[in-house]
């Protein structure tokens, strides 16, 4: 199932020159990065690699959906935090790479079920879980 957006509210706009080793801008100029592949992957790590930009992004997106729910919920998430692990590996025999997340949600002074659900309902709101629904492996920890 496709999801659509029913109105742009944002659009960012980044260019990549030289893929996993090359260099990676947005057009605004705000951000300007030396990519590398990690050393795991034959690279000399010398630059950030696209796992860590999309788990920066994923993180904090995640993080800004579970402050959401926690405050309509009258939750407080004074202190939380969103770590994200993003693994990639071979696909289909080595025929290809895929990705793999770990979100691991610390929310201090809140009950482990209330936490739970609260992640949970942020994994439906956050617009990365949406985009990676039924595409990749995402788990969700609490901390």
């Amino acid at each position: 199932m496709t999801i659509a957006v029913e109105k742009v509210l944002y659009t960012a706009r980044a260019t990549a020159d030289g893929g996993r080793d090359g260099k990676v801008s947005t057009d605004d100029g705000k951000l300007a990065v030396t990519v590398a592949p990690p050393v795991e992957m034959g690279g000399n790590g010398n630059g950030t690699n696209p796992e860590q930009l999309f788990a920066a992004g994923y993180a904090a997106c995640f993080h800004s959906a579970l402050k959401l729910v926690a405050r309509k919920a009258r939750q407080d998430s004074d202190g939380s935090t969103v770590t994200a692990e993003v693994g990639i590996g071979p696909i289909n025999g080595g025929a290809g790479y895929g990705l793999q997340v770990e979100l691991v949600v610390s929310l201090p002074g809140v009950e482990r079920a209330v936490a739970e659900e609260l992640v949970a309902k942020a994994h439906e709101v956050c617009p990365y879980s949406n985009a990676t629904r039924g595409n990749l492996k995402v788990d969700l920890k609490v901390a």
